[in-house]
Formats: C-alpha cells, structure tokens, sequence
C-alpha cells in the first residue's frame, strides 16, 4: 500500500508542476491605421494658432492590446513629436500647417511586454499653400545604417519610394559619394525608383534623394549611410 500511495503522490507532484504551463506570452496585433489617411491633405483640423491646428489621429482596436503610443513625425525637420500613450484608439496632437508628416502606433501587451508597430502613413497637414511638395523620399534599400556585400559586379541598388498628395511627381536627384555631402548621380523619371552603382569593400557610402513634382517643387529625403563588407 506504501508503494502504490508513493506513486500515486509522485503522479499528483509531476501533474502539479506541469500544470504552470500557459504557452507562449500573448503576442500583441499590430493596430490598423484609419486617420489621416496615407497620402492625403489633412483637413480636418482645428485651429490652435496661426502655425498650428489640432489634428486627431485615429486607429483600430488590435488583439491582446492594453495600451497604443502614437508617433509622429515631422519631415521636414525629422524631428518626432512627443509620443502619445492611450488606452484609445484615438488621440489629438498639435501639429504645423502645411506640413508632411508620418505617423505610427504601437500596440503594447502588459503581461508580456510585448509590441507590435502598425504601417506608416504620410499626409500633409492643410496650409495656406495651394500646391504640396512631393513628400521626402522613402529609403528602401541599402537600410539606412547598414553593412552591405557586393554583388559579382562590384555594384549594388539603390531603391526608394516617392509619393506626392497630387500624384505629379516628375522626377527624382540622386545624390551619392563617399563624403556626407553627396553629389548628384543621376535623375530619374517618375516611373524609376531605382539605380545602379558601383561600390568597394572596406567603404561608407553617403546618399540622398531629391523627388521633383511638376510645378517644380522639391523635397530632400535627407542623408543616409551604409557601409561595405
């Protein structure tokens, strides 16, 4: 009788320690963006000064959420606005009229620390302007800040992304060198987001774009590095 209570015991202790199993920490859903909406002219804002209106921002409810943080983006200057934390899924900043932003929520779980970041979105705030300029390039490739190889050619591609509230971008400057100045390579047309060039190990590479609209307007997507293996 001892042996069979030992045993049933021993049952009842291993039962017991694998019952603390739950699986896996909840994995939060990245929240779905709904306003502004991506590309557009923001409208609906409220004056709060001469430079700025108040702009509320809207997203999605995401699964195995307890809180969002809003970031904004100035891109003009690529300054980020202080960020937002809310357990909303709306949120109202200050922001400049006649401006491009980008914005981002993240969704966060609590009992797992856990977070997932949505899209990004662009949009211009309203101004006094009747035409925009195209919104700064986004940089695709080589990621800003990485190490790179080669190809069998000695070369890689440079890629990005344009895009413009009026849909009249007419062409893009591509800046690339050596220095944190770089120089113009190429232009391209509207349709070519891309370019070839010719790199050498051991080296960091500097490059920007300019995107040109039809009425002559510009945006500098700023400087971006990488570096080869």
């Amino acid at each position: 009788m001892k042996k069979i209570a030992g045993i049933i015991m021993g049952f009842v202790f291993l039962v017991g320690c694998g019952g603390g199993d739950d699986g896996p920490p909840p994995q939060p859903e990245a929240p779905a963006l709904v306003f502004p909406l991506q590309n557009s002219e923001c409208t609906t804002g409220q004056d709060v000064s001469e430079t700025q209106t108040q702009v509320t921002f809207e997203w999605q409810a995401s699964a195995n959420t307890d809180s969002y943080t809003l970031s904004v983006v100035n891109l003009n200057t690529n300054v980020s606005l202080q960020p937002i934390t809310t357990q909303n899924t709306m949120a109202s900043v200050s922001i400049d009229k006649g401006t491009p932003f980008s914005w981002t929520v993240t969704s966060r779980n609590q009992a797992s620390g856990l977070t997932a970041v949505s899209d990004s979105w662009l949009f211009y705030n309203e101004g006094a302007q009747t035409n925009y300029a195209p919104f700064p390039a986004q940089i695709m490739a080589p990621q800003p800040g990485s190490t790179i190889n080669a190809n069998a050619m000695g070369q890689t591609t440079l890629k990005w992304n344009g895009t413009d509230v009026e849909d009249d971008i007419a062409s893009y400057e591509v800046y690339f060198s050596e220095q944190n100045s770089p120089e113009v390579l190429a232009t391209t047309d509207a349709n070519t987001t891309e370019t070839t060039v010719n790199i050498s190990s051991g080296t960091t590479y500097y490059w920007k774009i300019v995107t040109i609209d039809a009425q002559g307007n510009e945006s500098d997507s700023g400087v971006f590095d990488f570096k080869v293996l």
